[in-house]
C-alpha cells in the first residue's frame, strides 16, 4: 500500500516530539569524536511545503511546529536550540509562521557532521524521486526500497557508531509487528546502535502490538517516551510514542524537559511521560 502521503500531516504534534528527539539524540551522541552512520527507514520528500495545499486541508502544522515556533522565545531548554536553528535555516529571516518544514533525512543532514554519513530509504515512487533529488544536493545516500529490509542489508555499517530511526505509516497492521522483527534483527547485527522507533497511539489501541512484541523479545535498554493530546479524538490518533533503544546517558531526562515545556494552552497541550519499556 502506497497512499500515505506525510505532505498531509508535516509538522504536526508527533513530528515535534519525533524530530525533538531525534535532534537530542544525534547531538548527545556527537560529543564523541567518532564518526556516525545514520539511517531513516521511511524518509518521505525531506522537505515539505507547510502553505501548500496538502499541509492546509488538514492543518495539522497549526498543532504542531507552529506553535513551537511561537513559543520560542519563552523555551528555556539548551537542547532547542538545534531544532530551531536547522528550522529557521529553511524560513525566511523574520517569519512569523514557518512555510517549510524539514523532514526526517533533512533534520540528519543539516546536524551532521563532515565524518557522519546518513543513508535513506524511501518506497514510494514520487516520494522516492523528490527524495533523491534533494539528497543529491546534500550527501545523503538514497535507496528506493524498503527501509525495514533495506536497514538490515547495510547493518553493521562502516562507522564504530549507528543512529537509526525507523518511523513507517503504520497504514498495514502488519506494520507493528514487522517493525518489531525489524528491530530485533537489527539489534542483533549491532547491539550498540541506537534506534529510535516512532508509532502512533490510537484510540483503538492497535500499537499495543508493537510494544508487546518488544516486551518479551530480546532486545534490551528500551526507553518509551509518550505524548498525549490533553483533547484528543475519539477516533485515531491520539497520541505520539517514541521508543529509543540504547538512549545515551541523560538522554530520558533531557527529552523529559523538552517535552514538558510543551504542556499549556498557548503551547501544544501535551502530557508527556517517559519510562522504560525493557530494562537493560
Amino acid at each position: 500500500m502506497l497512499s500515505y502521503l506525510h505532505a498531509f500531516h508535516a509538522g504536526n504534534f508527533a513530528d515535534v516530539q519525533k524530530h525533538a528527539a531525534l535532534t537530542l539524540a544525534l547531538t548527545m551522541m556527537q560529543a564523541k569524536k567518532t564518526p556516525i552512520a545514520c539511517f531513516d527507514t521511511h524518509a518521505g520528500s525531506a522537505v515539505y511545503d507547510l502553505a501548500g495545499e496538502r499541509a492546509r486541508k488538514t492543518a495539522e502544522a497549526d498543532g504542531g511546529v507552529q506553535k513551537l515556533w511561537e513559543q520560542r522565545e519563552q523555551l528555556v531548554s539548551p537542547d532547542w536550540q538545534p531544532m530551531l536553528e536547522v528550522l529557521a535555516g529553511y524560513n525566511r529571516p523574520g517569519q512569523q509562521c514557518l512555510t517549510r518544514y524539514p523532514g526526517s533525512p533533512a533534520w540528519l543532514a543539516e546536524l551532521r557532521r563532515d565524518m557522519d554519513s546518513v543513508t535513506a530509504f524511501e518506497l514510494h515512487p514520487s516520494e522516492g524521486d523528490q527524495l533523491d533529488t534533494w539528497a543529491r544536493q546534500h550527501g545523503v545516500r538514497v535507496h528506493q526500497q524498503d527501509g525495514l529490509k533495506g536497514l538490515l542489508q547495510k547493518l553493521p555499517p562502516a562507522q564504530p557508531r549507528l543512529l537509526t530511526l525507523i518511523d513507517p505509516s503504520y497504514e498495514i497492521k502488519t506494520d507493528y509487528e514487522s517493525v518489531a522483527s525489524t528491530l530485533t534483527g537489527a539489534w542483533k547485527k549491532c547491539r550498540h546502535g541506537v534506534y529510535l522507533v516512532w508509532y502512533p497511539i490510537l484510540a483503538s489501541g492497535l500499537e499495543r502490538r508493537l510494544l508487546e512484541a518488544l516486551e518479551t523479545g530480546a532486545v534490551r535498554k528500551v526507553l518509551r517516551s509518550e505524548v498525549m493530546l490533553d483533547q484528543p479524538p475519539e477516533r485515531g490518533m491520539v497520541g505520539s510514542g517514541m521508543l529509543v533503544v540504547n538512549p545515551p546517558w541523560g538522554f530520558d531526562q533531557r527529552l523529559d524537559t523538552m517535552m514538558s515545556e510543551l504542556k499549556g494552552p498557548q503551547r501544544l497541550a501535551l502530557a508527556h511521560t517517559v519510562d522504560w519499556l525493557v530494562p537493560e
